[in-house]
């Protein structure tokens, strides 16, 4: 099935220009640009090897919208749009599974934090997204990658790729292995938070980086988007993963980063989250803000490395050494949160 043909199903015109957007990190998108009605929208075909069940990514965003829309919630929403058929999605031919969303125009996205008032105003977002779609009665929200924050799951699979990995990769990490196993009991007291229900389940948007926040000419924020991840968790894994890819001045590619942590984003960070979410976050959640921030990073750098040490079979790789490196970033990352933690 051609893309225009999949587009005709939802807009019922062929009468448009599909142009690819490749800044995706999973789906694969296009921009649409419909000649008969003017509209624009986006085309993305759902990737199924990261959401097994797109259904759930669909109904997940339709409950997410309907919460914002009767939350008082000041941004805009990407909405889905219908296909003739009556679903919000279309599977073709192979049995790969498309969707329509709507395109914000005059918007803009970073890749990196740029400044400490992009910083605030990306917290202050995401912490306006989370605070409006967690009333007191949660709704029916499913799990779109299951075990993605299973965080003793992930020290279990790091431990299995040490016993069966190719004795080179093991040596050219052993620096690093050695660092990830003096850190081994960081994650400990999440996994026992979360066993003993100390941390509330909450409805968390699961990949809030800034490059899924929209922005406009003045880099004032206009919509969080990418709602394929939102799940139920704790709300302490969005802020720790907020303050992983916030504070990070280089690229996480970077395997020879020094001093990458910026403690002036970090604070402005924790202060725009807060904004809308302190009275609403218990005690418990107050009180581990900093430990989060700490246990994302270090789980994020056990997933490099067990990729690495499985021979880079799940991030996409451009050289030998490139999970290793990202490694050896996030694990710089942590060690100057820890210092700042230390001293502050």
């Amino acid at each position: 099935m051609e893309l225009k043909q999949i587009v005709t199903g939802f807009t019922g015109t062929e009468n448009c220009t599909i142009t690819p957007i490749t800044n995706g990190l999973i789906n694969t998108t296009y921009l649409v640009e419909d000649h008969n009605s003017g509209e624009k929208f986006i085309l993305q075909k759902i990737n199924r090897q990261v959401f097994r069940f797109p259904e759930t990514v669909i109904h997940n965003h339709l409950n997410i919208n309907t919460m914002l829309k009767n939350g008082d919630y000041p941004l805009q929403l990407v909405e889905l749009k219908k296909a003739l058929s009556g679903g919000f999605m279309m599977e073709d031919e192979n049995g790969e599974s498309w969707r329509i969303l709507s395109f914000i125009e005059d918007t803009k996205t970073f890749f990196k934090i740029p400044d400490i008032k992009t910083a605030y105003e990306s917290a202050k977002a995401v912490g306006c997204f989370l605070n409006t779609v967690n009333p007191e009665d949660l709704p029916d929200i499913q799990t779109p990658i299951p075990d993605f924050i299973n965080f003793e799951k992930r020290i279990a699979d790091y431990q299995t790729s040490l016993q069966h990995a190719n004795e080179d990769l093991i040596k050219n990490a052993g620096p690093e292995i050695e660092t990830m196993n003096e850190l081994l009991f960081l994650p400990q007291k999440w996994i026992e938070m979360e066993k003993e229900g100390i941390l509330p389940k909450r409805i968390i948007h699961g990949d809030p980086n800034v490059r899924n926040i929209l922005f406009d000419k003045n880099s004032s924020p206009v919509a969080v988007i990418d709602l394929d991840t939102v799940t139920v968790s704790t709300i302490l894994y969005d802020f720790g993963d907020m303050a992983r890819s916030y504070t990070n001045i280089l690229d996480e590619d970077n395997g020879n980063a020094d001093n990458n942590f910026n403690p002036h984003i970090y604070r402005t960070v924790k202060d725009g989250f807060l904004l809308y979410l302190k009275e609403k976050l218990t005690f418990e959640e107050l009180e581990n803000l900093d430990y989060a921030a700490q246990t994302v990073i270090y789980i994020q750098a056990i997933r490099f490395l067990t990729d690495y040490l499985n021979g880079s079979i799940y991030y996409s790789t451009k050289y030998a050494e490139h999970n290793l490196d990202r490694t050896r970033n996030q694990l710089e990352l942590l060690k100057g949160l820890r210092k700042y933690l230390k001293d502050d």
